[in-house]
């Protein structure tokens, strides 16, 4: 089967537009809590937030959109739900900033919207593609978030200066935009029979079940890999921009542009990082990406200067897309074609788990030390990470 490099740009239109809306969050949100005189626990959790929603709407989103069936296929009723959603809710944010019970709900509405369509719209790379080809779209789709990421930092910085809600009006705009591309131009194939004898086989819990249990090991440790790096990176991201503004003296704007230069990496590894895992192999790509980006915290935290952290965040994107580019096509290596949905849910389910503990623990950590340790508490997490994806064999097309 020969690979479509137009369908793949396409599709990573609905990456795109996730990506968009999720850097602006995370950066620019955490301040507006703490102006509110929140401590760094209280905002961590609120962070979480999202993940507590996307930990059991997203799975059951995902189960639910295998067995979708609609005049417009099964995925694209979940995008038409819940971007507008989100969109709505996102541009809401810096209106009622100074509110707290208000901001809340905002936060709460943009979270649920996300949920409702981010689970559908990745499961078109297990819909789309064999599993051979699953690295290298990956690899596309990313690029396209990535896109979406850089625009989303280094625009939002910009626009954050000029005007508070400039960044959230134009990041909804572009989510709707993206999706929209989506809607017009990915033709989903046609949806296979509904079993009526495996009523029960998309559901989340089965598939966690599925996956960990058994005398075969690969499934928990696969979800154990996934939720420590996700441990780690989610820790960082809650709190980078308050790290650069306590520790580094840097304004927030500012802040949010430093992450471009990991966005950037991100975008030029990742039709690489595919590539490279067709030639080496998805274990091995995994564990180089992970090893650098232990390095790259510990390094961090001994060097403090905002030129050389700057560096360093620039490789650290390069070695995440050799993490992130090939870790949900293990996914489904792992745990077969049968329900795509779910077991895309179900990774989202171990990465929402690691960034509701992640972000708690780490501000705990924080209230107790300072801004620094999120580096030696993502590093931690890291050298675990390294440890559950040593322990995966699997026997797929791309060699592992």
């Amino acid at each position: 089967m020969k690979f479509d490099w137009k369908k793949t740009f396409v599709l990573g239109f609905g990456f795109l537009g996730i990506s968009v809306v999720w850097p602006l969050f995370n950066s620019l949100i955490p301040p507006f809590l703490e102006d509110l005189g929140l401590s760094a626990l209280v905002v961590g959790f609120i962070l979480t937030w999202d993940n507590l929603i996307n930990m059991f709407l997203q799975p059951w989103v995902g189960a639910r959109s295998d067995r979708t069936r609609s005049r417009w296929g099964r995925r694209k009723p979940w995008l038409m739900a819940g971007a507008p959603l989100a969109a709505g809710f996102f541009i809401l944010v810096p209106f009622v900033r100074t509110n707290f019970v208000l901001l809340a709900l905002a936060i709460l509405g943009t979270n649920i919207g996300m949920a409702l369509f981010r689970s559908p719209t990745v499961a078109y790379l297990g819909d789309l593609y064999p599993s051979e080809q699953r690295s290298k779209a990956n690899g596309v789709i990313n690029l396209m978030g990535g896109v979406g990421g850089a625009i989303a930092l280094f625009g939002g910085g910009a626009l954050f200066k000029m005007g508070v809600p400039l960044p959230f009006i134009v990041g909804a705009l572009l989510l709707l935009i993206a999706v929209a591309v989506v809607l017009a131009f990915v033709r989903e194939p046609e949806a296979p029979a509904i079993d009526a004898s495996h009523e029960a086989a998309p559901g989340v819990w089965d598939s966690l079940r599925e996956v960990t249990s058994g005398e075969n090991p690969n499934g928990l440790f696969m979800l154990l890999a996934i939720f420590c790096w996700f441990m780690a990176w989610n820790a960082v991201e809650a709190f980078f921009t308050l790290y650069v503004r306590e520790v580094l003296g840097i304004a927030v704007g500012t802040g949010t542009q430093m992450l471009t230069a990991f966005a950037a990496m991100l975008i030029l590894f990742a039709i690489p990082s595919g590539l490279i895992a067709n030639r080496i192999g998805r274990k091995t790509t995994i564990m180089i990406g992970l090893f650098g980006m232990m390095v790259g915290l510990i390094l961090v935290l001994m060097l403090t200067n905002p030129t050389i952290l700057l560096v360093l965040l620039a490789l650290m994107g390069g070695f995440w897309a050799l993490v992130n580019i090939n870790s949900l096509p293990l996914v489904y290596d792992v745990g077969g074609n049968h329900a795509i949905g779910a077991l895309t849910g179900l990774y989202y389910f171990a990465s929402s788990l690691a960034a509701i503990a992640g972000p708690i623990i780490a501000g705990g950590l924080i209230d107790l030390t300072s801004y620094s340790v999120i580096w030696l508490f993502a590093a931690v997490f890291m050298v675990l990470a390294l440890v559950m994806r040593s322990r995966i064999r699997v026997a797929a097309p791309v060699r592992d």
